[in-house]
Order: structure tokens, then sequence, then C-alpha cells
């Protein structure tokens, strides 16, 4: 079964267009997310120097994205952000700190189910206070607010263009403000507020192809180069006391392995990773996961046997930005999920299919 998405700092599996190499901010109902960062000001400026009006202006969407996750992994600081999809909000404060290659991060949720998300690198360590649950695994494609981004390939600009629109303060940062703009209606668009010095993400919105805005993430207040202790935040990694440790087992496949495949792709979306997921008991049998990506917005496919008791309905669900719907595929149970427009979730399961 697919995991329950988590908002504000934890979405299971992913979180926000950028790279939600998992599957994308959505629902915000059930609380929020991921991210990273790591060097100072002086090493910072020679990566993500300031972009002036003219620069900026000529900065192709490859140039920005490749800004906007440099600036993310490179500043060590403490803040608070939300997120809003339609009439859902929820809160989350960050502490941020790095070392070299080493990314460490504490999230905890201010609004809704107490929850406390803390990362090593690739290690994540969830804690469910109310039903004293330690959750911990390895995510290798993790992105979280303000790190929205993996590092963008050349083929972006064929898929989305980059606009500027002005300037704004956000949360007491002089931001710039650019638009991410599809070129086709498989994806949604994105507008961006990078404080101006850093390229730290500062806000973030997700619009459909008329503009509104489905989703939006952003900070309320920031700390840059904060006195945060990576030392500090590693002693938390431990599961505390009480707590029943709940370790899912993730093993790496190949969706040929797994026996499936696409008759056609999807434009602008590549595979990106395959794994099964089951309890470390293996109470459940193993559920396969197959990510998709065009580098900003992600799709995730959940592959498992189908189960008369618990597929009982084929049915289609959306929450801000992100979507979902389920389909039964022979003795197979098939849900899709992203931040992406219902049709192009469509052509990823019609295109599904089983090969043994």
């Amino acid at each position: 079964m697919p995991p329950t998405k988590h908002r504000s700092v934890e979405v299971t599996m992913s979180m926000f267009p950028f790279a939600r190499t998992c599957v994308g901010v959505g629902a915000v109902s059930a609380v929020l997310a991921w991210s990273p960062l790591a060097a100072w000001a002086g090493d910072l400026a020679k990566v993500a120097p300031v972009a002036t009006a003219s620069s900026a202006q000529d900065m192709s969407i490859h140039q920005w994205l490749e800004r906007l996750h440099e600036a993310s992994r490179r500043r060590a600081y403490i803040g608070t952000f939300v997120v809003s999809a339609g009439p859902e909000i929820a809160a989350s404060k960050i502490w941020h700190v790095c070392d070299g290659a080493q990314q460490m991060e504490r999230i905890e949720t201010l609004t809704g189910t107490a929850r406390t998300t803390l990362r090593r690198n690739d290690e994540v360590l969830t804690l469910v206070p109310d039903a004293k649950i330690a959750l911990k695994e390895k995510r290798e494609a993790l992105r979280l607010f303000p790190d929205l981004l993996k590092a963008p390939g050349q083929q972006i600009e064929n898929l989305y263009a980059a606009r500027i629109v002005g300037s704004e303060r956000i949360a007491g940062y002089d931001a710039a403000v650019v638009d991410f703009l599809p070129k086709d209606e498989l994806r949604y668009g994105y507008r961006v507020w990078s404080e101006k010095k850093t390229g730290l993400v500062m806000k973030l919105q997700t619009r459909d192809t008329s503009g509104q805005v489905l989703e939006q993430v952003a900070f309320t207040e920031l700390q840059f180069d904060a006195p945060v202790k990576m030392d500090v935040l590693a002693k938390q990694m431990e599961t505390p006391k009480g707590y029943q440790l709940v370790k899912p087992v993730l093993r790496k496949t190949t969706p040929e392995a797994e026996g499936w495949r696409m008759s056609q792709p999807v434009q602008g979306f590549q595979s990106m990773s395959c794994h099964t997921r089951s309890d470390a008991e293996a109470r459940t049998p193993s559920a396969v996961q197959w990510v998709f990506s065009d580098g900003l917005a992600s799709v995730s496919l959940f592959l498992e046997t189908f189960d008369p008791k618990r597929h009982t309905k084929e049915k289609a669900l959306s929450a801000g930005a992100t979507h979902s719907m389920t389909r039964r595929l022979g003795d197979h149970w098939v849900t899709a999920m992203g931040e992406v427009p219902l049709d192009t979730l469509r052509q990823f399961v019609e295109a599904l299919e089983r090969t043994r």
C-alpha cells in the first residue's frame, strides 16, 4: 500500500514540485516533509552569485534551478514555513546545518499531529510522540522545502521556460520572483521567490495552466547562519526510550525484474528509481514503487498484488497540486500519485503493462 503523504515536513516519499522526486507537495492534510545544505557565505558567493536585474533576465531555467539547488545545500539556518493547499494549512519549523558533504536537519510540525523528522543525508528518523512510534529508513531522493530541486538535466529547457516577474520581500528578505512556465499541459507551472543574495527559495507556488494557485509553501521567519550544532542534531537521531522502532525494508530493483514496462513514455518524464517496500516482519506483501521525474514534477506508480478486501473501488482524488488515481490491472492494483494534472497520471496508468 502506498505510504501516506505527510506535509510540511515530511511528505512521505517526496515533497514539493521541485524534485519531489518521489511525489510532491500535495495533500497538506497530513502534514509536511523533508530537505538539505553545505558551506558558508564566502563559499556560497562563489557558487550562487547575487543575480543582478540584468543578469537574472538572461538566466535560463537550467541556470535558475542550479542556483536554487546549490543555495539550499550551502547554508545553515533556522526557520518556520507554512504550506497551504485550498482551505488546509500546515506549519513546521526547520533547523538545518551542514558540514562539508554532510547535511543534517530537524523538522517539527507546529500544527496537526505532532511529528518530528530528523535527517542525516539519506538517513531519516520520523518520531510520532502520540503513538510512541519511530520510523527509521533510508531515502535516496529526499526533496524538502526549501531544497525542492534535484540538479536539473539539460532536457528541462525543452519542458519549462523561466520568466522574471519582479521582486518582493518575504520574511524580511528581498527576493527575486521568477515564473517557471510549462511548455505543454502535462505539467504545472511554478512561481518562485528566491532570496537575492543567497538564492534560497523563500516561497513557492504551484499553479495550474490558468495561473490559479493550487499550493503554496513559504517561510514566515528565517535566520541564516544560525548557531545550529551538527553534533546536537546527530544525538537526536537515536530512537527515544519507550518508542516502538519500525524499519521498513526497501530493496532496489528494476521494473523489468518486477515484470513491468511502459508501452510508451510520457513526454518529458524519465524513470528515476524503482524499489520494493515491505515491513520488517514481511507481514504484508511487498509493493513496488516506480518513480518518474521531469526535473521539477514527479510521479510515483505503486504496484501491488490485488486484494479484494482492500482494493474495493477504482477512484481519483486530489489535494492541492497532488493527484492520485487507482486502477486494477489483472491480478495487480495500481496507484498513481504525483503533483501533475490528472490527465498526466492517466497517461502513465494507460501505458503501464505487465510482462509476465
